[in-house]
């Protein structure tokens, strides 16, 4: 008898909303490796000495659950709404790392920027393990390694969940040119060793 189906990001996301608790733990554990991703993409090397993919991933995710009760599902999905969420995280975090003089620390020196506030276990213990996870430095390697349009629509469709149209006016092409470009990507991934946890999250 064939399994069903595993619910979608927006089931569980409409799930967490009407107040059941155990769809937000699921929903973490499914956006995580992408907003790993995202962090490790987004992250200058500058900010890297005061502030890890690791910590963004989890301070994202300790806030979300604070406003989460703002969230509306019928007016933005899930992806897009904890993705400006981890925007938000990570201006505040190159805000504080230039308070804290921008450059790397001294030999020596714990100055690091303060993020995180008692997440739970579980939290740090995905993002830890996403951390050590030799797969996604070669997947970020292999970012690395496109086009910059195909990168930018990696980040902004796949991981940030914006719209086509909205990445091909960021992009300054068209709709359709964008939306093609997109399929080409998702199937050059589909072809390379990304970690299926990542693909499996990109713009469902």
């Amino acid at each position: 008898m064939q399994e069903p189906d595993p619910p979608s990001t927006e089931h569980l996301a409409r799930a967490a909303a009407s107040g059941e608790r155990h769809p937000f733990t699921v929903l973490y554990e499914r956006i995580a490796p992408a907003l790993y991703t995202w962090a490790d993409l987004r992250l200058r090397a500058s900010l890297r000495a005061h502030v890890e993919p690791a910590d963004v991933v989890q301070e994202v995710w300790c806030r979300a659950l604070e406003v989460f009760d703002r969230y509306d599902p019928d007016k933005v999905s899930f992806r897009y709404w904890v993705f400006r969420v981890a925007k938000n995280v990570l201006l505040e975090a190159t805000r504080k790392a230039g308070r804290l003089g921008g450059g790397a620390p001294a030999p020596g020196s714990t100055a690091r920027v303060d993020l995180l506030d008692g997440c739970p276990d579980t939290i740090t213990g995905v993002s830890h393990r996403l951390a050590r996870d030799e797969s996604f430095a070669k997947f970020r390697g292999w970012v690395d390694a496109l086009e910059e349009q195909d990168r930018d629509l990696l980040v902004h469709h796949g991981m940030e969940g914006m719209t086509h149209a909205q990445v091909a006016v960021r992009l300054g092409i068209g709709e359709e040119a964008a939306t093609k470009r997109w399929q080409r990507l998702r199937r050059r991934m589909e072809e390379q060793a990304v970690p299926r946890e990542v693909l499996t999250a990109l713009a469902e």
